[in-house]
């Protein structure tokens, strides 16, 4: 038996930050799965579209039951195979989910969306902005109505939530949390209302669409968030930036969606440590100050602004690369799925027996990245320093 290690949970927070990538979001279930048996259930965690339902399952319900709602849900929303997966050559296996996706396309997902028929906005017609979309996005209601209790997610005391959401009117984004909201049905909603497949959602009079649409991996919520905290994060990641040349059209279009929907994370990364080393100047400075000068509105000022602490990062990122097929992200296959939970699962594993995030690190190192590089590799660190 593996021997379970966790973090200084005295001084350590633990936050799990996931993207949206649609039947892709199988991997981050097996994520939190590991996890979960490692009694590193996250304090905090943040979800986009499919990460959001995923995020809201996990902290919609009580610890004992998060891994049988997760796998009630996506055993509602996979697609019996034709054959088993594991006996089949690779060529079977990519005709298999093709046919997948062409059912999901043609007659939507069971238990997540469905066709809308006879659809005027189809056709390119005005309809009423909550109808503008070719899908009908009910039966995923009636699921997460069965699968999240919003009474316990919203109780006192819990997993905090955050799920973001985009403005249709005005493109900004918006973070529904359950520090400052009442958590409902209509915040996961609206951060899965990937236009023009779902429609987008109501909520206080203004229409929100798939908060991917601003930006995909939320890991810019977690970086901005106050006060500051040394905090362990595990960011899920489903779509890969880097990739080969693509010579086909269908190469082309998954090399678009991964540019598309990749983290940006080095980006915010580095606004953060920007801001970190900010941060330390402010305080060098009230330090340096005569004892005279240091009065209660600088030393008040400086609680605000002053910070020390350290984020570790544990970036996992799903490795399918699903024969190049756009629409990767639409394959509800049930040995898919399956296989992308276990991956998932293996990932967190290896990161969570690697523990790098307890070796002690230099003190003014503003934020840590842990990284398995492929398949198979071992954990890298990048400190990042001001």
């Amino acid at each position: 038996m593996v021997q379970k290690r966790k973090p200084n949970r005295s001084k350590q927070r633990i936050v799990l930050v996931l993207q949206g990538g649609g039947a892709l979001g199988a991997y981050q279930a097996g994520v939190y799965e590991a996890l979960h048996e490692h009694d590193l259930s996250p304090d905090w965690i943040v979800g986009t579209s499919i990460g959001a339902i995923n995020a809201a399952i996990i902290a919609g319900n009580h610890r004992d039951c998060r891994i049988e709602r997760l796998r009630e849900f996506w055993h509602t929303v996979s697609f019996d195979d034709l054959v088993d997966m594991n006996k089949i050559p690779d060529a079977a296996r990519q005709f298999n989910t093709w046919l997948t996706t062409v059912n999901a396309t043609t007659q939507g997902v069971p238990g997540f969306f469905k066709p809308r028929f006879a659809n005027p906005f189809a056709a390119g017609l005005p309809v009423a902005p909550e109808m503008a979309s070719f899908y009908d996005t009910g039966p995923l209601t009636e699921t997460l109505k069965r699968l999240v209790d919003f009474d316990y997610l919203n109780a006192p005391g819990g997993m905090r939530l955050t799920v973001n959401a985009m403005k249709v009117t005005t493109g900004q984004l918006v973070n529904f949390d359950s520090q400052t909201h009442n958590m409902c049905l209509d915040h996961i909603m609206a951060s899965g209302a990937l236009p023009p497949g779902f429609p987008p959602v109501r909520i206080n009079g203004d229409l929100y669409w798939d908060g991917g649409l601003f930006s995909n991996t939320p890991l810019e919520t977690v970086l901005e968030d106050e006060p500051r905290a040394d905090t362990l994060c595990f960011m899920v990641d489903l779509w890969s930036a880097i990739g080969q040349e693509p010579t086909t059209f269908d190469e082309v279009q998954t090399r678009q969606k991964d540019v598309t929907f990749a983290s940006r994370s080095k980006l915010h990364i580095d606004d953060y440590l920007r801001m970190h080393q900010l941060r330390r100047v402010v305080r060098s400075m009230y330090e340096s100050l005569p004892p005279e000068m240091r009065t209660a509105d600088i030393h008040k000022a400086l609680a605000a602004v002053g910070s020390d602490t350290t984020m570790h990062i544990v970036r996992l990122a799903y490795a399918g690369r699903d024969w190049h097929m756009a629409s990767k992200d639409i394959n509800f296959s049930k040995g898919s799925i399956d296989w992308r939970w276990q991956q998932g699962y293996r990932d967190a594993k290896r990161a969570v027996e690697n523990a790098a995030w307890m070796r002690v690190v230099p003190q003014e190192t503003g934020v840590i990245v842990h990284e398995m590089v492929a398949p198979g590799d071992s954990f890298t660190e990048t400190h990042a320093k001001e």
